[in-house]
């Protein structure tokens, strides 16, 4: 190795849970032989954490290492994460490719790239299922906003349209009190809000005797961390002390993001997901009877196997009916190796756009609705470090995001406001109030 630094950039596709593990990742490149630099800019080496969520996802990944080739053509390009632990072969044929390392290997890619030089053909490592049992602590730094702190990896569920479980394993966390220490170590950099992330992080607890809200208690007793947002929870997982946690904890921020997938208890079914819509109606209205204006998301997954005119009008009047305040419609697609892949009564692809695209509409409507809602109400906001059109934004307790003029003293601030107005697109002007 010379003792000039090689540069190398990352880029992260996904999940907020690849956030943190790109930071964590970014981290181990030791600072005396590595330079870090932006993506979009010229640098020797690429790292790419991907994503293989959706055959979407897929293709996503597949045109994003292709603009990376083309950006620095001589540059090494590294592969790693979920699309590579599933597909490494499929990878390693596109031209330009050098290195492509599975949901393990990529903790330890610095020491892959220390001699690496740019070859012909791709070089493997990408481990097999059964080999994913480790536990990998991650968090993100570089923002002082907000960071996402990864508490739980794997997931047991075994949705029969999910190739989660095949990328990632088990279910599987890290003991309390060294996630203590990590939100001590996020705090001592001035960070106010912690993203708290994970494949399923209602599971937590499963591999050491713990219970995602023993976590939460602990948590709150942080000095210097104002914020918890907890990034997404399966509806059977959301327990009445998390909902009681969450109305008497100023800390804990009144934001649910719930899987729903879909509003037809056949499709549910199909999906051997673990609930009935009745239970997610329950756990949504549980909510609101304790918390004011809570944000609530939902996702849903349209045109499913099986899924009739019937069962996706089933679905559209169920969440029409719902106090959710945004929805994440994914269009379904077959993934390799799962059961849905091989199920009978396939939806055209035309039909599963219609349906996505009369979900999102309603989707715009209700958190429209939702916005109108809290016109006059007071906020705490937390203000991000960009400059967007001469406008600073951030995001309320309940998931609101604002904007107010430019002031660079709000970087990283979070004040108290009132709800002023609503944009054309989507955000909540502000009057603050402290």
């Amino acid at each position: 190795m010379t003792d000039i630094k090689k540069k190398v950039a990352f880029h992260t596709l996904g999940c907020k849970l690849n956030f943190a593990e790109t930071s964590t990742i970014s981290r181990s490149f030791p600072e005396d032989q590595f330079e870090k630099v932006p993506a979009n800019t010229k640098a020797d080496i690429y790292v790419i954490n991907t994503c293989s969520v959706t055959d979407s996802a897929d293709r996503k990944c597949r045109q994003t290492i292709k603009k990376f080739i083309g950006q620095a053509p001589e540059a090494v390009i590294a592969v790693v994460g979920c699309y590579a632990q599933l597909n490494p072969g499929e990878i390693s044929e596109i031209d330009g490719v050098d290195l492509v390392l599975g949901n393990n290997e990529k903790f330890n890619i610095a020491a892959y790239l220390r001699e690496f030089e740019k070859k012909g053909k791709a070089e493997i490592h990408s481990c097999n299922g059964s080999g994913l049992d480790r536990f990998y602590p991650s968090y993100s730094m570089g923002d002082r906003t907000r960071s996402f702190l990864k508490v739980q990896d794997g997931c047991d569920y075994g949705c029969s349209y999910c190739t989660i479980p095949l990328a990632r394993g088990q279910s599987r966390n890290q003991e309390i009190g060294i996630l203590i220490g990590e939100a001590e170590n996020i705090a001592s950099r001035g960070i106010k809000e912690i993203v708290l992330t994970g494949v399923n992080i209602g599971d937590f607890g499963k591999s050491t005797d713990d219970t995602f809200t023993g976590l939460l208690k602990e948590l709150v007793k942080v000095d210097g961390i104002e914020r918890y947002r907890i990034s997404s929870i399966e509806p059977n997982l959301i327990t009445v002390e998390l909902i009681e946690m969450t109305a008497l904890n100023r800390k804990i921020l009144p934001h649910f993001h719930i899987p729903l997938q879909s509003g037809s208890d056949k499709i549910l079914g199909l999906m051997q997901r673990r609930y009935r819509r009745e239970l997610f109606k329950d756990k949504l209205f549980l909510i609101k009877e304790q918390i004011p204006l809570p944000g609530i998301g939902a996702d849903v997954i349209v045109g499913f196997p099986g899924e009739t005119d019937n069962d996706f009008e089933e679905t559209f009047s169920f969440l029409a009916e719902m106090p959710v305040t945004y929805l994440h419609v994914f269009t379904f697609s077959e993934r390799p190796g799962t059961l849905a892949a091989g199920m009978a009564n396939k939806v055209p692809v035309s039909t599963r756009n219609k349906r996505s695209k009369k979900l999102i509409a309603l989707s715009e409507e209700k958190h429209h609705r939702f916005l109108e809602m809290n016109m006059w109400k007071s906020a705490n906001v937390l203000f991000e470090q960009t400059r967007v059109e001469g406008m600073i934004t951030g995001f309320s307790d309940n998931y609101i995001r604002v904007e107010h003029q430019w002031d660079p003293e709000l970087c990283g601030k979070i004040r108290k406001v009132t709800l002023t107005g609503i944009s054309g697109t989507g955000k909540m002007s502000v009057e603050f109030t402290d």
